[in-house]
């Protein structure tokens, strides 16, 4: 039987978001129903909101930064009882049986993940709705345990921005004894800082900002390079071993790579809405790699959360009423967040 949910969604692609009830599938055997606390509000919200990707299908109820209790389980579930503290991230569920799911990366699934809204079920035709609504019905395969420290409002960015950057970095081996750039200090960017810096390497942050400094100091950064500067460049010029680009603007990419050493790797999580030129002369000397990265699988975002919950590490946040969410979007287009909204969902009730 069909759910009734309280949520707010996108009709279209140019007005605001409003409230919408939508019909949560059924619970199956191996599904939990969640009651969600609160919901992270990621810049692709926006972007899928407002159909600047394509592809948007209306209505369309964002949100994978889901965290609260499970209210209601399948006959068949094993991991989880109700009551318990979990998360839902970017997807809900993957094909299982291709060679990227089976080694524990689903995002990367080759007959397509699901991913938690303006998507489908494995079926293919069911749609999936996020979570800037009450709950979420999903298979308990795909579901995280949110560490019992932490706080679940702080930790709901974990379960996109957190995992995005956690992801490259542990990737590619960042760790002491490395210098690692992370361009661009926003949602994504600040938990790139507390990462890098938890994992030991000496960490700068690559901003166009120089009042920036004093964040990314208090965020475990040595410094900051301005980006704009040519004197900053210079001084940083050959010395990095992993830049990582968080930032969804277009820029030259020459000019990161000439601030990597040889063998350095410039890794991108930001997706620009414009193709960006890369010169191969600029790669072939110093042997650099650029690369991208997207999320993680299920079993490296649980490992991200207990790294979390053990070095007591969430995200920088501002709780607002999902009454405020055409605000938030406007002051995200501004950058106008310190550093990610998160929506308290008890105010849904109040509609």
């Amino acid at each position: 039987m069909k759910n009734k949910t309280k949520a707010y969604a996108a009709l279209d692609a140019t007005t605001p978001l409003e409230p919408y009830v939508l019909d949560r599938r059924a619970l199956g055997p191996y599904d939990v129903d969640i009651a969600i606390d609160y919901c992270g509000v990621c810049h692709s919200d926006l972007h899928q909101a407002r159909n600047e990707w394509g592809g948007a299908v209306y209505p369309l109820v964002p949100g994978h930064e889901i965290v609260g209790h499970i209210k209601e389980i399948g006959s068949s579930v094993s991991k989880f009882k109700i009551g318990d503290r979990v998360g839902v991230g970017v997807i809900v569920d993957s094909c299982r049986r291709c060679s990227s799911c089976q080694e524990n990366l689903e995002q990367y699934c080759e007959k397509g993940a699901s991913f938690t809204y303006n998507s489908t079920e494995q079926d293919k035709k069911t749609p999936t709705y996020g979570g800037y609504c009450e709950s979420i019905v999903t298979t308990e395969d795909f579901v995280l345990r949110i560490p019992e420290n932490l706080s679940l409002a702080a930790t709901a960015p974990l379960l996109c921005a957190g995992i995005t950057t956690y992801s490259p970095l542990r990737h590619w081996h960042v760790g002491p004894g490395q210098k690692v750039g992370i361009v661009g200090l926003g949602g994504l960017g600040h938990m790139g800082v507390k990462f890098a810096h938890a994992f030991g390497a000496k960490t700068y942050v690559i901003t166009t900002s120089p009042h920036k400094k004093q964040d990314a100091l208090q965020l475990g950064a040595e410094g900051i390079l301005v980006s704009k500067d040519p004197a900053d460049m210079a001084q940083h010029a050959n010395s990095f071993d992993l830049i990582l680009s968080t930032i969804s603007a277009s820029y030259k990419l020459e000019a990161y790579l000439s601030l990597l050493k040889r063998d350095g790797k410039l890794i991108t999580v930001g997706l620009p809405s414009q193709a960006l030129e890369l010169d191969l002369f600029d790669v072939v000397h110093g042997r650099k790699t650029v690369a991208g990265s997207m999320i993680g699988g299920i079993k490296e975002t649980q490992e991200m959360l207990d790294f979390c919950g053990e070095k007591n590490i969430a995200a920088e946040i501002e709780l607002i009423p999902i009454q405020e969410i055409n605000t938030a979007y406007q002051r995200m287009i501004k950058g106008d967040v310190h550093y990610r909204f998160v929506i308290d969902m008890a105010s849904l009730g109040k509609e």
